[in-house]
Order: structure tokens, then sequence, then C-alpha cells
């Protein structure tokens, strides 16, 4: 990023002689990020090269919350992404996050999409869907509640319960269902299971595709990484992807987003980073990079994602799979889902 921020001082420096831009371009923002370098660093040199705004970009697949509490007043950090809701909840819980009061965020990202007093925010959303074998189901009208009938018994395969993605999951059952009515739920998907919980999202399209289960779940960007992946294009062909509740409540979906850290050094120029990633600019670049959905309305998706067809969508608030979090890993622990 440092590369592109150079570059731009120059230029910007020959064309208007500005002694304020050279001080516009020192501007650096610090963010630590779950989401891989490849889908964020395109973004962050295009926020560079329209702002003049560094970026310094600081990855890991796990640990940034327990960084960022651990350097408390003296963390670099401006910005967190976050690949999940759950990690989301997690920075505030910890006290960890900053309230950002800005009208454009509050016009681009939906109120179902960010939190009631503004400590975090939406920037895309993904589908919880369930896939089958094309050759032993084909394409199916299934709901989530199905997955616990007889019929479908030894026939499912799904990661660990203690997942995110399953987490959030099984919180969106409760808010719908209550909790009595969830653990039965609970109880007959995990009988009904091929195999102990294992491996991630895509090793259980692998699973169908090598006929041990016919049901699988994941979430709806793993297909487009699968299809773009020679070595995986098998297991992406071997399988329908289906919304579920599609004549209800709409599928279960969860999200990626960012939150302002409590003592963000750099904080205006965060938060127009964070604005820009709300923008439609950065929200189809985004959702394009990873086969995920904008959550501004009136962005589209990629064309491979919209080919998988339009779906009606879970309208429950996010912040509601956070209220029953606590009791979704009950519920999964209760009926030893992993066991």
């Amino acid at each position: 990023m440092s590369r592109a921020r150079t570059l731009i001082m120059a230029g910007a420096f020959f064309l208007a002689g500005g002694v304020s831009l050279i001080a516009q371009a020192t501007e650096k923002v610090t963010v630590y990020s779950y989401r891989q370098p490849f889908l964020i660093e395109p973004l962050l040199q295009d926020f560079t090269d329209k702002t003049g705004i560094d970026v310094e970009l600081v990855f890991a697949k796990k640990g940034l919350t327990q960084r960022l509490a651990r350097e408390g007043r003296l963390s670099p950090a401006d910005l967190v992404l976050t690949s999940d809701f759950s990690r989301l909840m997690t920075l505030v819980e910890r006290d960890l996050t900053s309230p950002v009061n800005s009208s454009v965020l509050q016009q681009n990202i939906p109120v179902q999409f960010r939190a009631g007093d503004n400590q975090w925010f939406a920037l895309t959303m993904r589908v919880r869907n369930i896939y089958s074998s094309k050759t032993r189901l084909g394409k199916l009208a299934i709901n989530y509640e199905d997955l616990a009938n007889p019929e479908y018994k030894g026939k499912i395969c799904s990661r660990s319960g203690k997942h995110p993605y399953n987490i959030a999951l099984v919180a969106s059952m409760i808010a719908h269902h209550g909790e009595a009515e969830t653990k039965t739920w609970l109880t007959g998907l995990k009988a009904n299971l091929a195999r102990r919980p294992q491996g991630n999202d895509r090793a259980q399209v692998k699973a169908v595709e090598q006929g041990l289960c016919d049901l699988a779940l994941g979430n709806s960007y793993y297909l487009g990484k699968m299809i773009n992946n020679p070595k995986q294009r098998a297991w992406a062909d071997a399988v329908e992807i289906n919304f579920p509740n599609q004549t209800g409540r709409g599928a279960h979906i969860n999200v990626s987003g960012m939150a302002l850290t409590k003592y963000a050094p750099n904080r205006p120029a965060a938060v127009k980073l964070m604005e820009y990633l709300a923008s439609d600019r950065a929200q189809q670049r985004y959702a394009e990079a990873n086969y995920e959905y904008p959550v501004k309305p009136g962005v589209t998706e990629s064309a491979l994602v919209a080919s998988w067809g339009a779906f009606r969508p879970d309208n429950l608030p996010i912040q509601a799979l956070a209220d029953y979090h606590k009791a979704a890993v009950r519920l999964l622990d209760e009926v030893r889902f992993d066991l």
C-alpha cells in the first residue's frame, strides 16, 4: 500500500503544488483483518488511489481480537474486518469497538445489517445453503427443519456444530422456534448425520461427490470458490445449491463486517475507509471477489452468483444472532452434536 501512496503524492504535488495534498497523503489507517489479503488488498489499494490515505493491513486467521485486547490503548489498529458475525459480536462483548455516527453508513447499510448502537456494520452477506446430490436427490424445495426428518437418516454431512456458521444457524432457529423446539430439531439432525461432524464447508460437498452423504450444509460462496478451482470443480458439479425455506421465512444469512476500534488512533481516516467499503464501487468489487452478496441495496451480485437464482432471505435482524448465541452453543453441547 505504501508504494501506491508514494505515487499519488508525487502526481498530486506536480499537478496542484499542494502542501495540503502532501498532508492528506500522510494519513494512514491500520486494518486488522480476518479476511484474506487477496480479497481485501485490491479494495484497500483502490481506496488509497482515490484518497491518498495509506492503509497498513495485518492479516491473521485467528487471534486478532486477543491481540487488540492485549495492546489496549497502544494498539495501532483503527479498523477490524471480520469474515463472520460472531467475531464482530466478540469484539463488542470485549469492549474493543467504538460507535460510528456516519450518515453515509446509515444510508448505505440497511438497519438489518448494522448494530443499533453503530458498533459494527455488515459488508457482505452469504446464505447457509443445503447442497444436494444431483444424481441421488436433485434440486430440492427444502427447509432447515426438514433436515431432522427420518427420511434423511444417514444422509447428511456437516462441519462442526461449534463453527460460527452453524452456531449462527442454530441461533436463528431459536429466534424463530424457541429453545425447546430447536433442541428437538438438533437432536433429529444429529441422528441423520452420515458421519461425525468434521472438515470445512467444502469438505462436506466433496463428501457428497464421493457418495458419503446426499445432503450437506454449506455457505453459498464456497460454490463459487469450488467452481473456479480446477481441483474442486468436480465437487461443485456433483451438487445442486438449494436456498432453504423459500416458501416461508427465507434462507438464513450471515455477514462479514467491520468495526472501528475503541482506541483508533486515526479515526477520521478510518471512517472514510468504512464509508468507502459501503459504497457502490467497493460493494460490487467485494461481493464479486468472494462470490458473496452486497448488503447495500441496488448493488448487484456477480454473474456467477446471479446464475444460482434469486432467493428470499430471512429478514431476522443480524443482531438477533448475537442475542441467541450463548443459547445456541448450550443446545449444541446438550445434544452432543459433535460427539
